[in-house]
């Protein structure tokens, strides 16, 4: 086999295992970004912990292929990016949204969430939640106020207690 068919081979493994690994996938299209907005989208998903890399079409269906995700292959005409997190569903969404929204050169395609293919709108609400930090810090809040609320019940009782005693 020949080293180009073999790096080629590589290249498709790569984004096979990368489709297969992650829980979140977001496809764009990034015609039109200059360098200095393609380096401030690379640093805020790198921030985010999420693995964004260019890919030629062709070898993004063969890995799709082989990991039965063939239901994006439509989705990949012109120039494609691949942004994935095995971390946060989340973080994708959100950065690649919010950097849509001030860029309109970046164009969201599709995406795969959790090994489902997600339309664009589904992409939209998922980057409208809050992150991982976000949704915990809103579930201990939570968690803590019943326990403030009888912290605070049980120091008026005593106080109204001692203010009888005296």
């Amino acid at each position: 086999m020949s080293k180009v068919i073999e790096q080629k081979e590589q290249v498709v493994q790569e984004i096979a295992e990368k489709l297969d690994n992650s829980i979140s996938t977001i496809v764009v299209d990034y015609r039109g970004l200059n360098v200095a907005e393609a380096t401030e989208l690379r640093k805020q998903l790198r921030e985010a912990g999420v693995d964004f890399k260019v890919y030629k079409n062709t070898m993004i269906r063969r890995a799709t292929e082989k990991v039965n995700l063939s239901d994006i292959d439509e989705y990949l005409v012109g120039p494609t990016a691949i942004a994935t997190s095995t971390e946060d569903v989340v973080a994708p969404a959100k950065v690649l949204n919010n950097f849509a929204k001030e860029h309109e050169n970046l164009v969201i395609k599709t995406g795969v969430i959790e090994g489902r293919v997600a339309s664009l709108d589904e992409i939209k609400e998922l980057a409208s939640l809050p992150s991982h930090d976000g949704l915990v810090s809103m579930l201990l809040s939570v968690l803590q106020a019943p326990i403030r609320n009888f912290a605070l019940a049980t120091k008026a009782v005593a106080d109204q207690k001692e203010e009888a005693a005296e």
